[in-house]
């Protein structure tokens, strides 16, 4: 799980900390990536500043996917004249953009593990045999575990069908994304992150043919 950053034209992706942690220790990691004094910005979130540095993030409403705005202390990334900080500076944005590429790719697939890998679960669930009657109907499931997109699939081949559509499309952008993400030569971490993340949604994939085509064979 993730949450964003906007920080001038950047949209950056940090892991997301547990809710009993205090705001400071997301402003420091913070003023650590950007080099900015920890006070030296505001963040806000939902259109509200938020002041309290002890307060646990719980109660700022942060959750997954959660955008926060870092404004002031520089709210683009710095440029200098000065020849010899500019070096400085593109050493410095170099080791972060390392760190912030893999907090991408661990953003993107925290996003298939929670958006899609549900949904595609229920889907191969309603593809096993006796998962529905076979009148029109859709056949009675537990109530703790029927979504509302199980009760809208039912059994009907047509239903079936788009939502298979649908979820290999998603899954697909979600490889094209990854694929994407840049990583340079020596970054080994990022390179080991995007290989691993393309291979766990190519597997999703292949699931989810998988189950479909054993569903097309069964009824030919």
């Amino acid at each position: 799980m993730s949450y964003v950053v906007k920080w001038g034209r950047e949209r950056l992706h940090f892991p997301l900390p547990p809710p009993d942690t205090k705001l400071a220790a997301i402003r420091h990691q913070l003023a650590e990536y950007t080099q900015l004094p920890a006070q030296s910005f505001k963040l806000i979130h939902a259109g509200a500043v938020m002041k309290d540095d002890n307060a646990p993030l719980s109660a700022y409403g942060l959750k997954p996917n959660s955008t926060i705005a870092l404004v002031g202390g520089g709210e683009s990334p710095p440029s200098s004249t000065k020849r010899s900080r500019k070096h400085a500076e593109k050493s410095t944005s170099a080791e972060r953009t390392e760190a912030s590429t893999v907090a991408q790719i661990q953003g993107e697939l925290d996003a298939v593990r929670n958006n899609l890998l549900p949904d595609v679960d229920e889907f191969l669930t309603a593809l096993e045999p006796g998962a529905t009657s076979t009148s029109t109907a859709p056949a009675p499931a537990p109530a703790q575990t029927t979504g509302l997109r199980q009760n809208q699939l039912g059994g009907r081949q047509q239903d079936l069908a788009l939502e298979h559509v649908r979820l290999g499309e998603l899954l697909l952008q979600a490889l094209l994304r990854l694929d994407a993400i840049t990583t340079e030569g020596e970054w080994e971490d990022a390179r080991r992150e995007r290989k691993g993340a393309v291979k766990e949604v190519q597997a999703l994939l292949d699931r989810l043919d998988g189950g479909w085509r054993a569903r097309k064979a069964q009824r030919a």
